[in-house]
């Protein structure tokens, strides 16, 4: 097995010693073969023709309790196999969907090239874990190593910081312009009522807050594949979820704001602002994700400084909207 060491594939994380037989090997051949040999990855041996592709795989446990004169093609189960130029993220989504402790990879004809280890797994999750967080803080530079991206993003130059992160923060600039206006549109509701600018923080806050959980989800659930509900079934549960916790939020938001301004249309329009501000953001926090996703860019991106500023923009609009209405 020769796997591709082009960075970025599965293959570049692949064990080119992992334990291999051949269909017509017998048990007692192949254990003794691996004790001889040593590969770096025995829980799994995986079964090929003499062409070398792939048929099966068998469980260590399997091959130590059959017979010596089994051969290892009755002793196989089915494998899981993915194409050897897949991106590593899909490799283990496919180890996580299928309680994988390996995953091998075969080329166009189904040849066996080489096994993702359990070690490559966690190396593929670390690096995508690396990746995303920076993502989602705004930086935008990729390093070819996890660890060499960690200390890029602490040890380099100011400047060289500074250019990683400024591109999705001026989105953020754009955003606060159109934030001021929406503000400066409703300047009649803040002079006549001046009570209304006491809750855009929290408003903002906790909007933001639930936009943020809901995008954590996303970008997980949209790199790694881990569930097979369609896109309309995830954005209505989380829709549902976000109106829920907005819905609780706004009950004890009006009972607070009764019981120290006594102003009950004033707790009415911040109770509905929640329950409609963190509905938006939910909403916001799962499709900037995906719509990332569908273009062919990492979901990760749409996180961090750029779902912030829409959601904020957002939860001023709605908030302001429904204090105008019931308030004024």
């Amino acid at each position: 097995m020769k796997p591709n060491a082009h960075h970025g594939q599965a293959a570049s994380y692949a064990s080119p010693q992992a334990a291999v037989a051949a269909e017509d090997e017998k048990a007692g051949t192949v254990r003794a073969r691996l004790a001889a040999t040593k590969p770096d990855f025995i829980a799994t041996i995986h079964v090929v023709d003499a062409a070398g592709r792939l048929r099966g795989v068998v469980p260590l446990q399997a091959l130590l309790d059959a017979d010596a004169d089994r051969t290892m093609a009755s002793l196989q189960q089915s494998a899981l196999p993915i194409g050897v130029d897949a991106a590593p993220e899909r490799v283990a989504s496919r180890a996580l969907r299928h309680g994988l402790d390996a995953v091998a990879l075969v080329d166009r004809g189904g040849r066996l090239v080489g096994v993702v280890p359990p070690r490559g797994l966690m190396a593929i999750l670390r690096r995508e874990h690396i990746e995303d967080l920076h993502r989602m803080s705004g930086i935008r530079r990729e390093v070819a190593h996890g660890n060499a991206q960690a200390r890029a993003a602490i040890e380099a130059s100011p400047l060289r910081r500074a250019r990683d992160r400024l591109p999705w923060l001026l989105a953020g600039v754009a955003g606060s312009v159109l934030a001021t206006w929406i503000v400066a549109a409703f300047e009649h509701a803040l002079t006549q009522r001046v009570a209304i600018a006491f809750f855009v923080p929290a408003i903002v806050y906790l909007a933001d807050a639930i936009g943020t959980q809901t995008e954590a989800i996303a970008v997980r659930w949209l790199s790694l594949s881990l569930s097979r509900a369609p896109m309309r079934t995830v954005l209505w549960g989380e829709l549902r979820t976000g109106l829920a916790i907005g819905a609780v939020l706004g009950a004890i938001a009006w009972a607070a704001i009764w019981w120290v301004f006594g102003d009950a249309p004033l707790a009415t329009a911040v109770a509905l602002s929640l329950a409609a501000a963190g509905t938006a953001a939910a909403a916001i926090g799962l499709l900037l994700p995906w719509a990332l996703a569908a273009s062919g860019r990492d979901p990760a991106f749409g996180s961090g400084p750029l779902a912030t500023i829409v959601q904020d923009v957002l939860s001023l609009a709605i908030y302001f909207a429904i204090a105008n209405a019931l308030l004024l």
